[in-house]
């Protein structure tokens, strides 16, 4: 099935808080469930945001350093593990639309969902791939230093990781979100963890930018994302509905915000 076929409303970048920024995917999923809205949408954090693995030990957070520095903590809705979104070095999308349109096998999806991401990284002046070569986990609370996994990690042509992407389905749609690295912040990464087993150069070993990859601005690097989808799904220029943003704000407030989610993955709302 072609996704470019499909109509699909692209949501240009824009800054929102950790738990909103969940909660938009997920109000995303029951539009797409509902209305048969396919979205595309490109993202930031404000503030900064750690966010972590469905099955995330909250003991591995160091949380005195996330509050002292602002840092805002939510969970996500898939797994693997913690991720530090800094404000200006990460670059976060999101794809979403109707689960019967997808491939039933997850690589395949993957594959299908990856392919503009692969094409911006081009675009942007990176021979970025998937990862074929397996390397073990440096530190497993952290995403970005697990396992490389062929599916959803994205290599630069030197090895390095550069893009991590998880995809859950809810309510009868399938939702793909990931974290590009534009600009490495190692040390603050790494310091959002409260006892992490890896060094600075261990973690910049494993770990590029786009920055260092290209030199290309930030807003470039946006403009290149933006465009790949745009092109891509053969997009429209959209927002989210007034009743979009309502439902996303009682989201955030009734689960992402909320401390037993965040600390143990209990959703409060059932």
């Amino acid at each position: 099935m072609d996704l470019a076929d499909r109509e699909w409303r692209l949501i240009t970048e824009e800054s929102r808080t950790g738990p909103t920024n969940m909660a938009l995917d997920e109000t995303a999923a029951e539009t797409a469930a509902t209305e048969g809205i396919r979205t595309l949408r490109v993202y930031r954090w404000e503030p900064s945001t750690l966010s972590l693995g469905y099955h995330q030990d909250p003991a591995t957070v160091d949380w005195d350093f996330c509050e002292r520095e602002g840092i805002t903590v939510t969970r996500r809705p898939t797994g693997g593990g913690a991720i530090y979104h800094d404000e200006w070095g990460d670059i976060s999308y999101s794809i979403v639309a109707p689960a019967d349109e997808l491939p039933g096998d997850l690589m395949e999806s993957y594959e299908s969902l990856c392919e503009p991401l692969l094409i911006a990284f081009e675009a942007m002046g990176i021979d970025a791939r998937f990862a074929e070569e397996k390397r073990p986990a440096v530190y497993e609370p952290a995403c970005y230093l697990r396992p490389l996994h062929p599916a959803h990690d994205v290599v630069a042509g030197d090895g390095r990781k550069i893009s991590g992407n998880a995809q859950y389905r809810q309510k009868d749609a399938v939702i793909q979100h990931g974290s590009i690295t534009f600009e490495s912040t190692t040390e603050r990464h790494l310091a959002c963890f409260a006892d992490p087993d890896a060094t600075v150069s261990e973690f910049d070993e494993r770990v590029t930018s786009v920055h260092e990859q290209t030199g290309i601005t930030r807003s470039e690097a946006v403009a290149e994302l933006t465009e790949t989808f745009r092109c891509w799904a053969d997009a429209y220029e959209g927002n989210w509905s007034d009743a979009e943003l309502t439902r996303a704000r009682e989201r955030a407030s009734e689960k992402y915000e909320d401390e037993g989610w965040t600390r143990d993955g209990v959703d409060p709302t059932g």
